[in-house]
């Protein structure tokens, strides 16, 4: 069951990894590096997504999105891996 909902959003997960790669290329090497965790929150955000799927990946996304500030946290922050069906 966990699989055909995930394979319903491949599509858009592609798109949404693409996006990022799109940013990555483009837009991050124009600005100064800011990201405060290991991996960069735009590599965590593709990760998630290819590792829990559309919604989970977009949650985990938003939530690292959050925390990525001046008074959050910094360092090591790994996609947590996926629970064994």
């Amino acid at each position: 069951m966990r699989e055909s909902r995930r394979g319903a959003g491949a599509p858009v997960i592609w798109l949404l990894i693409a996006l990022i790669r799109v940013y990555q290329r483009f837009v991050s090497p124009l600005l100064p590096p800011s990201c405060r965790y290991s991996p960069t929150c735009s590599t965590y955000c593709a990760e998630a997504l290819r590792r829990h799927g559309l919604l989970l990946g977009t949650s985990l996304c938003v939530w690292r999105l959050l925390r990525c500030n001046p008074w959050g946290g910094h360092g090591l922050d790994e996609v947590p891996a996926r629970e064994s069906d």
